[in-house]
């Protein structure tokens, strides 16, 4: 069973940043498979996509909410992806998961459908 644990939460004020890490573990395949994207839920609203990197890192997406302010990447020797997040907003204010897909999935990458593990989470808070 793949396991995804976010860690970097936390409350910050508007302009200030914040770096959200996603660590990788199981059996079977490799961490270097499996595309992982990041999704957060504010209190009310849907679940939306942030951000998603695919499993060699060489092509990333941004909602058009967060371009520009946030960026994707990931370590496949530490089983790691990051979400720099710069610039924060309190529309940012939300519960942010990490999720990982089936091995060396390239589309739908902006659905939560797509992904089949997910962490359970960790807050950030943007006081304005």
């Amino acid at each position: 069973q793949v396991q995804l644990v976010e860690s970097g939460g936390g409350l910050v004020q508007a302009g200030d940043s914040l770096r959200l890490s996603c660590g990788v573990s199981g059996p079977g395949r490799t961490f270097g498979s499996y595309t992982v994207g990041w999704f957060r839920q504010a209190p009310g609203k849907e679940r939306e996509f942030v951000a998603a990197i695919t499993w060699s890192g060489s092509t990333t997406y941004y909602a058009d909410s967060v371009k520009g302010r946030f960026t994707i990447s990931r370590d496949n020797a530490k089983n790691m992806v990051t979400l720099q997040m710069n610039s924060l907003k309190a529309e940012d204010t939300a519960f942010y998961h990490c999720a990982a897909t089936r091995p060396y999935a390239w589309e739908g990458l902006q659905t939560a459908a797509t992904y089949i593990y997910w962490g359970q989470g960790t807050q950030v808070t943007v006081s304005s």
